[in-house]
C-alpha cells in the first residue's frame, strides 16, 4: 500500500508546490469548460427567460460555500485519521437536506419579491434547494476518493470539488428551468 505524502507550502519549492496543484486545475479547466458547452445548450430557456441569468452566481456561490464548509472539516479530519466516511455522508446529508430548504425557499421568495414571477421564483427555489442539499455529498465523496487514492485530499478536493459541484449546480439550474418554464 502506498502511503500518502502531504505537501507543506512552507518547506516545499516553488516548482514542486506548482507541479502538485497543476494537474487538478487542469483538470477543472477542462470539466469548467466542458460545463460551459453544457449550458450553451439550455439557450432556448435563457432566451425565454433571461431573468434565470440573474441568480447563476448565487446558486453557484451557495452550493459552493455549503461544499466548502463540509470538505474543509472533513479533509482536516481525513488528513488527522479521525474521519469516519459513512458518520460523515449521513451527517452531512442530514446537514445538506435542512440547508437546502431554508436557502431554497429564501432564495425563491426574494426572486418572487423581485420579479414578481412565481415560475421563476420556484425554479429558483427549487434548484437552489437540491443543489445546496447534494453539495455536502460531493464535498464528502470526492475528498474520500482523493485520499483513497493515496492523492493529498487538500491539493486535489478544493479544485476538483469546486468545478464538480458547479457543474452539477448549473446542470440542475438549467433542468429544473427547462421542466418549469419550457
Amino acid at each position: 500500500m502506498t502511503k500518502l505524502t502531504l505537501v507543506s507550502d512552507t518547506h516545499e519549492r516553488l516548482k514542486t508546490i506548482i507541479r502538485e496543484r497543476l494537474p487538478w486545475l487542469i483538470s477543472g479547466l477542462v470539466i469548467g469548460t466542458g460545463a460551459s458547452f453544457f449550458v450553451s445548450r439550455f439557450e432556448a430557456v435563457l432566451t425565454e427567460k433571461i431573468s434565470l441569468a440573474f441568480f447563476i452566481p448565487v446558486i453557484v456561490y451557495m452550493s459552493d460555500a455549503v461544499g466548502t464548509q463540509t470538505e474543509t472539516i472533513f479533509v482536516r479530519d481525513l488528513t488527522d485519521h479521525r474521519a469516519n466516511f459513512g458518520k460523515y455522508l449521513k451527517k452531512e446529508f442530514s446537514i445538506g437536506l435542512v440547508l437546502g430548504l431554508i436557502l431554497g425557499i429564501s432564495v425563491g421568495v426574494i426572486a418572487f419579491l423581485w420579479l414578481r414571477d412565481a415560475d421563476l421564483a420556484l425554479t429558483v427555489g427549487l434548484a437552489m434547494g437540491l443543489n445546496v442539499s447534494l453539495a455536502p455529498l460531493v464535498a464528502t465523496i470526492v475528498p474520500e476518493f482523493i485520499f483513497k487514492s493515496h492523492n493529498d485530499p487538500a491539493l486535489g478536493a478544493g479544485p476538483f470539488t469546486t468545478v464538480i459541484q458547479d457543474s452539477i449546480s448549473l446542470l440542475i439550474y438549467f433542468v429544473v428551468a427547462s421542466i418549469i418554464l419550457l
